[in-house]
């Protein structure tokens, strides 16, 4: 069924209900979850916000044209309020962004009139627990011109056998450090609208057992994008491996179509690759 929104949810009532409610979830792959699909017409971007999202990323300010990663941030309100919901079977806090993929049909103006739509897939097993996925569409005179899926998991015991394994390459040839700043989670927060604590500072990531504020996961595909370039049509895919740290200093390497952000250890945090649409 399609709910028709008439504005995009506020987050921050979303992330407090979904902390309220996440003590009383029972994850598992097998668990009922809301099919409703989410429907916000006529959508127009606000462009000071698009500007300042695009400034934080490392986008070309000033173009009509809609970052290919922009539209995830459009969505995101729409899948957290499904996301929150009492009938979603995962526990919103805690939950972990492992994957992105989004296909752009055609480049996309900024100044356009859109239709958008998210809606939860389904659950799957994961070795680390149980794994949802998110699809969001934009449609612009009833076509899609712009479609990804997200997987969120939340982890909890499992017999640790389901999930495939990742394929490995050799490293990637370096291109370029970005030294990080502190605030980095507090800036994409305001563009972007995710205030997720663990990102803001410090004292709030603690409390979510990390030593330091976390870059957004999707600030690091947007940074990374806007570095390698895109066609207009392009599919593009990330993983999120391992949490990037601020302050920080990371490596972005990149070839072959693929590209992945390293720590100062080596680790890779982030890897992905673009393909032409």
């Amino acid at each position: 069924m399609s709910v028709v929104l008439t504005q995009s949810p506020a987050l921050a009532p979303l992330f407090a209900r979904g902390a309220l409610l996440s003590p009383f979830k029972r994850p598992r792959p097998d668990a009922a979850f809301p099919h409703d699909r989410l429907v916000l017409p006529a959508l127009r971007i606000d462009l000071a916000r698009l500007a300042a999202y695009e400034r934080v990323c490392g986008f070309t300010t000033g173009d009509d044209a809609l970052p290919v990663t922009y539209p995830h941030v459009l969505g995101f309100p729409l899948a957290m309020r499904l996301m929150s919901d009492r009938a979603f079977p995962l526990p919103l806090l805690g939950l972990v962004h492992t994957s992105v993929e989004l296909t752009r049909h055609r480049a996309l103006t900024a100044t356009g009139e859109y239709e958008l739509g998210v809606r939860i897939e389904g659950l799957a097993p994961h070795r680390r627990g149980t794994e949802a996925s998110v699809v969001t569409l934009l449609r612009a005179g009833g076509e899609v011109v712009w479609e990804s899926r997200s997987t969120y998991l939340a982890r909890h015991r499992t017999s640790g056998a389901a999930g495939a394994g990742r394929p490995e390459h050799g490293p990637l040839p370096a291109l370029a450090q970005w030294r990080l700043a502190g605030d980095l989670g507090r800036r994409y927060g305001a563009a972007s609208g995710d205030r997720n604590p663990i990102h803001l500072h410090p004292l709030t990531a603690r409390l979510f057992g990390f030593p330091r504020a976390v870059a957004h996961g999707m600030w690091t595909v947007a940074r990374c994008l806007a570095a390698h370039g895109t066609p207009e049509a392009v599919r593009a895919r990330a993983e999120f491996r391992a949490p990037v740290l601020l302050p920080g200093t990371v490596t972005y390497a990149a070839g072959g179509g693929r590209f992945e952000v390293r720590g100062g250890d080596g680790r890779v945090q982030v890897t992905g690759a673009v393909y032409p649409g």
